[in-house]
C-alpha cells in the first residue's frame, strides 16, 4: 500500500530551525501534489506549502520567507524546512500527497484537504519562546 511517513519534529526555541521530512513508499513523488499542513493546539488546520509536479512551490504568508519546501525524487521524500522559528509555528505537521487530475490542478495553500488522498501521522513541532 501506499505510505507517508513524517519525522523531524522536535522542541526549539524561537529562532531554531528544524527540516522535516516526509519519506513515501508505494509511488512516485514525482507525480504528485505535494503537501505540508500543521494542525494547531485548538485543532485547527492550516495549508503550510506546497509543491506541484513541476517544482511550483506556494506558501502560507505567515511563513513565506522562513519555510522550505523541497524533494528529493532519488529518496522519494519531500521535506520542509523551517528556519527562524516562531512559537505560533508550534502544532502537528502533517504531510500529504496526490495525483488526481483535480488535485494537480488546485495543488496550492488553500486548497481543500479532500483533494489530497494521502497522508502521514504527523510529526510535533513545539516552539517556546
Amino acid at each position: 500500500g501506499s505510505k507517508l511517513m513524517e519525522s523531524g519534529g522536535d522542541s526549539v526555541q524561537a529562532g531554531g530551525s528544524l527540516r522535516l521530512s516526509c519519506e513515501v513508499s508505494g509511488f512516485f513523488i514525482k507525480g504528485y501534489c505535494l503537501a505540508w499542513f500543521r494542525v494547531g493546539p485548538g485543532q485547527e488546520h492550516y495549508g503550510v506549502a506546497t509543491m506541484d509536479t513541476d517544482g511550483t512551490t506556494t506558501y502560507a504568508p505567515s511563513v513565506e520567507g522562513r519555510f522550505t519546501v523541497s524533494r528529493d525524487t532519488a529518496k522519494n521524500t519531500f521535506y520542509l524546512q523551517m528556519d527562524n522559528l516562531k512559537p505560533q509555528d508550534s502544532g502537528k505537521y502533517f504531510c500529504a500527497a496526490d495525483s488526481r487530475s483535480q488535485s494537480l490542478a488546485q495543488c496550492a495553500v488553500g486548497m481543500s484537504e479532500i483533494l489530497l488522498a494521502y497522508w502521514g501521522l504527523g510529526t510535533q513541532v513545539t516552539v517556546s519562546s
